[in-house]
């Protein structure tokens, strides 16, 4: 039998641990809980979960630092875990640019504070689905495109040779845009097929996603060659 997927929810309210969990487990999801961010840290490195649902003010560490910390955005004080860990950002932040933030560092999506727990297991099932694919994509041949390579069996990308590392996020819109090359694609559409809902996704979530990959892949991400705006309606992948 399959083990369930293992959630790690970190706030420090108990109340929303209390209701997250329980929704959860009604999903079939084993949790795991942190009140604090030195809590999930250890949590990190002994077990990393599947999934971290991740609150940004906490009590020693807040959220932004373990997400910078698990993606190693700043270069200094990595946090090495068995395997990428795909995280959702629970805040009480409205703010655009408090949300923007968090997906610069590394996180895969957001909620914010108040919310439904039905939309949170809608976005944990989304996460999941783009981040842990199915045997049918590993049988997908790699791609090259001049000095691009992308392996979707390894889920590994390289520049010049040289290896690429992308959140899983990333990789899933870079292998998409690959697969479809040429094609015109608006943000809403990209929300849909990449992240798995259309309904409650933020636009500015692509936005955020194309500039980071643009950033890894591009000689010049001010000129780009492969992934190119299209003015008015979206993007395309310029094979």
């Amino acid at each position: 039998m399959k083990q369930p997927y293992t959630i790690l929810v970190v706030d420090d309210e108990p109340t929303i641990r209390e209701v997250v969990r329980r929704y959860l487990e009604r999903d079939g999801y084993a949790v795991r809980e942190a009140a604090d961010g030195h809590t999930a840290l250890n949590i990190l490195r002994e077990q990393p979960p599947d999934l971290m649902v991740l609150d940004i003010m906490l009590p020693g560490v807040d959220g932004l630092s373990i997400t910078r910390r698990l993606r190693d955005t700043d270069g200094t004080g990595m946090l090495i875990t068995e395997r990428e860990v795909p995280i959702i950002i629970l805040t009480a932040r409205t703010g655009e640019h408090d949300r923007i933030q968090g997906l610069e560092l590394g996180a895969d999506d957001y909620v914010t504070k108040p919310f439904s727990p039905q939309e949170l297991v809608a976005r944990v099932k989304a996460v999941l689905r783009r981040t842990h694919p199915n045997a049918s994509q590993s049988t997908e041949r790699p791609l090259t495109f001049d000095r691009l390579h992308i392996d979707p069996r390894t889920r590994e990308v390289t520049v010049n040779g040289e290896m690429v590392v992308l959140t899983a996020k990333e990789f899933d819109l870079l292998w998409f845009f690959a697969s479809h090359p040429r094609q015109v694609f608006d943000r809403d559409k990209l929300l849909d097929q990449v992240w798995g809902y259309s309904f409650y996704g933020d636009p500015s979530t692509v936005t955020v996603h194309v500039r980071r990959l643009r950033e890894k892949i591009e000689p010049d991400p001010a000129n780009p060659t492969f992934i190119q705006t299209v003015w008015g309606v979206g993007y395309k992948f310029d094979a």
